[in-house]
């Protein structure tokens, strides 16, 4: 295998492995909000890094690459199982922070996101990543955003040093139920999945308390990520006359300062990812199961990805069947919904409703099914119920219940507050009269309002884009 990756050029490595990782979703970049630093390179803002979105949603803002697209295991729905038959290739350490510099300089990223197929075994491929991120820290200096995406049933303190040096760690769910993960990825389980998440999680809330924030999981005692976590402050030294990184562990305490911690841990947070259409699962389980990973182990992010059929197995979609892009979508939707609106996931799904309505976004689904609350005169409604309307986002839904303390607002003014009126009008009253003479029936609102978003349901679901943004391609480097 050496022989053949030195017969590999940087730029063919590039290609192949940077085209395997596009169907990694899970790479947001905001959440860290770090400064330049003297004879350092880069920066990062916690309101991100230059986002670049696809038009399905996918994040293209940071370099995108696998470490190696070598794996042990053959998870039948990824197309670098070991039984396909794909070229394959590995970074060493030092190519990726060359690349990852090199690209810095040029101004072609902001950052990189770096995940790995399994070579020779988790403990491996774990050790080459965080020997990857330490010479990009420590000899490069590289101060960047860097997102990386942990091994399950890696040891812990390689786990524990790949949070010390990126800002965001996420680790796979793949699929929502035990059952889908056996019959799809055999090589995996639930618990080597479910046992790091929740170690990285306390460790995050045991260095938040240690240098006096809050936890951020309001739902439990900071005693909890004390007693938890299983890594603390962190001392990183290389062996003489080897690479294999060590990690000094201290015991953490709450009146350890500021000082003493050289970096946090992941403080971009934790995130993970869930791939949609592979498997038989409901929506309404999907957002069951984002719900209870969001309160279980305060991840920053769910990621959803549309099955992709690239493999043909009796267990999978046949190969040509379009990606379930639109469902993803509303999945997004639902997400936002979960996190920002206080919706419960039983509130949006039930069993007798398993699914979304593809054609409305959820919230208009939601309201559809709850026309008794409706329409809501928007000059005495309270803040929860305002927000709930379709068309109200947070900060409308703030103006509005500043505004109206100085007079009446009219649709007008909705308008110009940023309400999407082509949805709430629907639902809303100012001073006690419709924005049209609507009926309040759910099947003639439903037909308006499919007609309304037909042309953005078309293009969504007809994405036929599923190519990894290209450095050389876009910007001619040879």
């Amino acid at each position: 295998m050496n022989e053949l990756i030195q017969e590999i050029s940087l730029e063919e490595k590039l290609h192949i492995l940077a085209d395997a990782a596009k169907y990694d979703v899970a790479c947001t970049s905001s959440g860290v909000d770090r400064k330049g630093r003297e004879g350092f390179l880069g920066n990062t803002r916690a309101c991100g890094i230059c986002h670049s979105f696809a038009s399905d949603g996918r994040c293209i803002s940071l370099l995108k690459i696998l470490m190696t697209n070598h794996c042990i295991y053959d998870c039948k729905y990824c197309i670098n199982r070991c039984s396909n038959d794909v070229e394959r290739t590995t970074f060493t350490p030092d190519e990726i922070c060359r690349i990852t510099t090199e690209f810095y300089k040029r101004n072609y990223i902001e950052g990189l996101f770096l995940s790995s197929g399994v070579l020779k075994n988790p403990a491996y491929t774990m050790e080459k990543m965080c020997e990857a991120l330490m010479l990009l820290r420590n000899q490069y200096k590289f101060n960047g955003y860097i997102h990386v995406k942990a091994i399950p049933g890696a040891p812990d303190e390689l786990l524990a040093t790949a949070g010390y040096l990126a800002d965001r760690i996420s680790i796979n769910l793949e699929l929502p139920t035990a059952e889908s993960l056996e019959k799809l990825a055999p090589n995996k389980n639930f618990q080597t999945i479910l046992n790091p998440m929740g170690k990285v999680s306390s460790t995050i809330a045991s260095h938040r308390l240690a240098i006096g924030k809050d936890a951020r999981m309001e739902r439990s005692s900071g005693n909890r990520y004390l007693e938890n976590s299983i890594f603390t402050s962190q001392r990183i030294e290389e062996k003489q006359g080897g690479s294999r990184q060590i990690l000094q562990k201290e015991t953490l305490s709450p009146s350890l300062t500021r000082d003493k911690l050289t970096r946090p841990f992941a403080p971009a947070g934790q995130s993970t990812q869930m791939i949609i259409g592979a498997s038989g699962e409901t929506d309404y389980h999907l957002i069951q199961t984002t719900q209870k990973l969001y309160q279980s182990y305060d991840l920053k992010r769910v990621f959803y990805s549309a099955y992709v059929s690239i493999n043909e197995d009796s267990n999978l979609p046949a190969i040509g069947t379009p990606p379930p892009l639109l469902r993803e979508h509303r999945l997004y939707q639902a997400d936002w919904l979960l996190r920002f609106y206080g919706f419960q996931a039983d509130e949006l799904l039930s069993e007798d409703k398993p699914n979304f309505n593809e054609q409305l976004d959820p919230k208009c689904d939601w309201a559809l099914r709850h026309l008794d609350l409706f329409p809501v005169e928007i000059q005495t409604a309270p803040y929860d119920l305002i927000l709930r309307i379709p068309g109200v986002g947070p900060r409308s839904a703030g103006r509005i219940m500043k505004a109206r303390r100085f007079g009446s607002l009219d649709f007008d003014t909705l308008k110009k507050m940023g309400v999407v009126l082509k949805r709430a009008h629907y639902f809303i009253t100012c001073q006690g009269k419709m924005m049209y003479h609507t009926p309040i029936e759910e099947q003639y609102i439903t037909r308006q309002l499919t007609a309304t978003n037909s042309k953005e349901n078309w293009q969504i679901a007809h994405q036929n884009n599923f190519k990894q943004m290209s450095l050389f391609d876009d910007f001619g480097v040879g």
